[in-house]
């Protein structure tokens, strides 16, 4: 499926903040997800980037929950390298074992987080309905695709990239998503880099604002969610 962009609306044409997607209100409440968002390599789940895609997320998707956690290596408030992700696997979870109840589950994470979270996902010890991966990182230290981990999924995953983000060139990505075995999606925010941040002067010469390009990404994240889980959910 090709990947889906959507140009925001002008900034003067937007002076006054987009109302946010309509959340899936009218869904019986067994449809409303748990989802668990993971930390990226830098930043811990108390960043404002985090805290920020957290409200956005739980309110588009009508959540129950969106539970967030520190990785130990950024617990107790020093800054240290992050290990491979694979070491990573048990502690995520365990935090999603904990969070398990009677909703469907979703694993979503930043970068890291999100490699992380596709990891997880192919446990036998939990029944995950789809994986949100926001700026996942294809590109490794040494600029080697990664794809391994994303060609072993069989639940319908969706990708929010930036057209800029250096870790995940876009061409790669579509390479790989190809190859892979279970339903995908791919949502590009136009300028953004890997953060989804625009820059001012690619916003100022192609009328794109950063808040509607945010907005317009967690409403796909929701129609990805409706269209792949709360649908099946009601005809079961």
């Amino acid at each position: 499926m090709a990947p889906k962009r959507r140009r925001a609306r002008a900034a003067d044409e937007s002076s006054t903040p987009p109302p946010p997607p309509p959340p899936l209100r009218t869904a019986p409440s067994h449809l409303q997800p748990v989802v668990v968002f993971a930390h990226g390599a830098g930043a811990p789940s108390s960043s404002d980037w985090m805290v920020h895609w957290k409200d956005m997320v739980k309110d588009a998707l009508n959540a129950i929950e969106v539970v967030t956690f520190d990785y130990p290596y950024m617990s107790g408030g020093k800054r240290r390298a992050p290990p491979k992700a694979e070491k990573l696997v048990d502690h995520h979870l365990g935090v999603v074992k904990d969070a398990v109840a009677e909703h469907p589950l979703v694993l979503m994470g930043k970068s890291m987080g999100s490699r992380v979270s596709c990891m997880v996902s192919d446990s036998d010890d939990i029944i995950v309905s789809a994986v949100i991966c926001l700026g996942y990182p294809l590109k490794g230290v040494n600029g080697a695709v990664r794809d391994e981990t994303l060609l072993k999924l069989k639940i319908p995953t969706m990708f929010v990239q930036g057209s800029k983000d250096g870790l995940c060139p876009l061409d790669k990505l579509e390479s790989t998503r190809k190859k892979m075995n279970c339903k995908n999606e791919l949502y590009v925010i136009d300028g953004g880099d890997h953060s989804f941040k625009i820059g001012k002067k690619y916003q100022e010469s192609t009328g794109v604002n950063q808040q509607v390009a945010e907005m317009e990404a967690v409403k796909a994240i929701a129609e990805f969610y409706e269209i792949n889980v709360a649908r099946f959910y009601r005809a079961g």
